[in-house]
């Protein structure tokens, strides 16, 4: 079964610590963090700052670092030593990818590599060895509430059979307007961990609806 991640983005700041232990869950210990510069997104968001401190209070959790930023390389360092478990960056950044995958790896975090919905997912292929988990976008980056973008599914597929030809433990995770009706086909196609936002932050029973988007079938 695929592990759900919320993403924080859709919380209540002002109640952090409550909102993310409302939504751990043994078989989804993961929070999502997006990182927006204002830059290569139209929105600013969290930092470092942030990541320290909800480590600090909710340190049992898994923290998916998903850099939405020009500059990634400047920064991974930073965001390892404030808790991070996984750091993302993009394709389309201005930092070379290549090396800053492999700083990830050295900084004892795993690698992450993402392509907005306009990126073919061929243009990975090559980095692929490079890379722990690839995130499919399917909305583009920037805001929360959006709607969900089928064509991440044929993304998922792709991806998932080319790690598969060349045996790679690659994990693939989805991220934008997911929920339990847009989590089957994302399923269905391979994917390994599903970021929820406004799904499960709005929701009366977030656990509840965590469970219906890991279990949710074609």
């Amino acid at each position: 079964m695929p592990q759900v991640a919320p993403s924080i983005l859709s919380a209540d700041f002002a109640n952090l610590e409550r909102d993310c232990r409302r939504v751990l869950t043994q078989n989804s210990p993961i929070l999502h963090f997006d990182v927006m510069d204002g830059v290569f997104v139209p929105n600013l968001s969290i930092g470092v700052p942030v990541l320290e401190s909800l480590k600090k209070a909710v340190p049992e959790a898994i923290y998916d670092v998903h850099l939405m930023i020009v500059r990634p390389a400047a920064y991974v360092e930073a965001f390892a030593k404030a808790g991070a478990n996984y750091i993302t960056i993009h394709y389309e950044a201005e930092s070379d990818v290549a090396d800053t995958l492999q700083a990830i790896r050295a900084l004892g975090c795993k690698a992450g590599l993402s392509l907005r919905p306009g990126t073919p997912p061929e243009a990975l292929f090559p980095l692929l060895d490079a890379a722990d988990l690839v995130l499919v976008m399917s909305v583009e980056p920037g805001f929360g509430g959006q709607a969900f973008m089928p064509g991440a599914v044929d993304k998922i597929r792709a991806l998932r059979a080319e790690a598969a030809r060349r045996g790679l433990p690659l994990l693939l995770e989805v991220d934008g307007g997911i929920n339990a009706e847009t989590a089957k086909p994302c399923i269905a196609a391979g994917v390994d961990i599903l970021v929820a936002g406004s799904a499960v932050f709005k929701a009366e029973h977030p656990v509840a609806v965590i469970g219906a988007i890991a279990g949710a079938t074609a």
